[in-house]
């Protein structure tokens, strides 16, 4: 299952998951069938994963959305709309890990002052923008560029020399971009 980890190269040729139907590495078998302790825990680290969040974060992340109540679909809203998340979904970024760099790195700025945390929680009515830097505004325009994949309906992108970000809403179920069955991280980390 692709996750689109790497940016842009996941659309192409070159990606690691389409060119070979087989594992990396010298043994490349496959397993029998996995449990369902296998299961649900893959599902889990697909979420961590594609979000980059460690397993503390996770769990905190859990314990808050359990408080909702829907506790899935709260879940993936938290993890929506972390800071790093939203900088790549607006095209600031190839990739997540891309995001989470400029973030760290104080190339961002939410509402006029600079966030170098990429676990920042956005609020509606946020306007995300990158910092006035030569070389930085030059990645950013060239991300906007390449950006196929479209922005979401929750957020805005104002284009421009200054690019902007405007988050309309809070993200909901329907805007998580990869297939998650939140049934099963549930039965997993409720245990």
């Amino acid at each position: 299952m692709k996750l689109f980890l790497k940016g842009a190269r996941c659309e192409t040729d070159k990606c690691a998951v389409s060119r070979r139907q087989n594992p990396p590495g010298m043994h490349t078998f496959r397993r029998g069938k996995s449990t369902d302790y296998g299961l649900h825990l893959r599902e889990k680290q697909k979420v961590r994963h594609y979000y980059g969040v460690l397993e503390k974060q996770f769990r905190r992340y859990f314990r808050e959305a359990e408080r909702a109540k829907n506790t899935g679909e709260a879940l993936l809203i938290l993890l929506e709309s972390r800071l790093d998340n939203l900088i790549h979904r607006v095209g600031f970024a190839n990739s997540r890990s891309q995001a989470r760099q400029l973030v760290c790195h104080g190339h961002i700025t939410v509402n006029g002052r600079k966030l170098d945390v990429p676990s920042y929680r956005v609020r509606p009515g946020d306007v995300l923008s990158v910092k006035p830097r030569g070389k930085v505004l030059d990645l950013v325009q060239a991300n906007l560029a390449e950006n196929a994949r479209g922005v979401p309906d929750f957020l805005t992108l104002v284009p421009g020399p200054q690019p902007e970000g405007h988050v309309v809403r809070l993200p909901a179920v329907e805007d998580v971009s990869i297939p998650v069955r939140v049934q099963l991280i549930l039965e997993l980390v409720s245990k």
